[in-house]
């Protein structure tokens, strides 16, 4: 008997692309946005800065103190940006999505790599703790324990009620990278401390001025102002210029006045008017070539160290 019932045909459902808080990722990349992605950029200046503060102030360094500086601040910023990237865990809280940029999206998406290699990076600073010099392990033991608190409270810490930070981001780059840098060199030689202050502080000016300068660029696409910034970021992005001659003022007075850190003045001068330039040249690099050319330019010691 013929079955009259009506075929059943299968049509091919469409298939639906599930959200996706991290885009696939590109093999093809620039190996300026590499170092930046990895995290290579900020401890190759720290490495960088490291050699140039003891050479410029006569100081002979062992050969594990730079490579303890890269690998010490690698695992540090490493660990605060898979910090920001815990958002992509939920899909709850998509406004938090606003604040993250490609370097977030790439640790989150190979954070067990990154995992492991800080777990490795921490393996190669025990090996080396015993080869750093006591007083400079003392102090890089005091200045882990301010950044400790201050990332905790960074990203522990509950908003105010306009959802600002209570505490500038910006500002614990600006402290602690130049001191981790000068630590070496006034460990083995405290009674230069005096001396390279006024270097030291132009060169905290101008790592805050890197961070203020990034802050400003990721967030000028927005409409409104972010509302997680502290009011002391807010009020610094409106005047980069301003801030960024200042700094660069500051410089040239310190090279021609005290000629005993003058190569490290000038190359803080350099780096600000790079910033400087970059800024307004921003809108014809890519968001994640003009992320890594400002860590770039803090590497003016190279030209120095080229042509001593």
């Amino acid at each position: 008997m013929p079955n009259h019932s009506p075929k059943l045909q299968l049509v091919d459902a469409p298939r639906r692309t599930g959200l996706q808080l991290v885009p696939p990722y590109r093999p093809r990349r620039s190996g300026l946005a590499l170092w930046h992605l990895l995290s290579l950029d900020a401890p190759t200046v720290a490495a960088l800065w490291t050699y140039f503060i003891a050479h410029c102030a006569g100081v002979t360094l062992p050969w594990m103190a730079p490579i303890a500086m890269f690998v010490a601040v690698w695992m540090i910023y490493a660990a605060d940006r898979l910090l920001d990237a815990r958002v992509l865990d939920t899909a709850q809280r998509p406004a938090a999505l606003v604040d993250l940029e490609e370097r977030h999206r790439f640790h989150y998406l190979h954070r067990k790599r990154f995992l492991t290699g800080m777990a490795c990076g921490a393996l190669v600073l025990g090996l080396l703790l015993p080869r750093i010099h006591p007083r400079a392990l003392l102090l890089y033991t005091l200045l882990a324990s301010m950044l400790g608190v201050w990332m905790l409270l960074i990203h522990a810490l509950p908003q105010s009620g306009n959802g600002a930070r209570r505490l500038p981001k910006e500002l614990a780059v600006g402290i602690f990278f130049p001191a981790a840098c000068f630590i070496p060199t006034v460990a083995r030689s405290p009674w230069l401390q005096l001396q390279l202050l006024p270097a030291a502080a132009l060169f905290a000016a101008v790592c805050t001025l890197n961070c203020l300068y990034l802050y400003a660029w990721e967030h000028s696409s927005s409409p409104h102002p972010p509302r997680n910034a502290h009011w002391t970021t807010l009020w610094s992005i409106r005047h980069l210029a301003h801030l960024s001659l200042l700094i660069l003022t500051l410089g040239l007075v310190l090279a021609l006045q005290i000629h005993a850190i003058a190569a490290l003045s000038i190359a803080c001068t350099l780096s600000a008017v790079c910033l400087l330039a970059l800024h307004m040249n921003r809108r014809r690099i890519s968001a994640v070539h003009l992320r890594a050319a400002a860590d770039l330019v803090l590497l003016s010691p190279i030209l120095f160290l080229l042509h001593p």
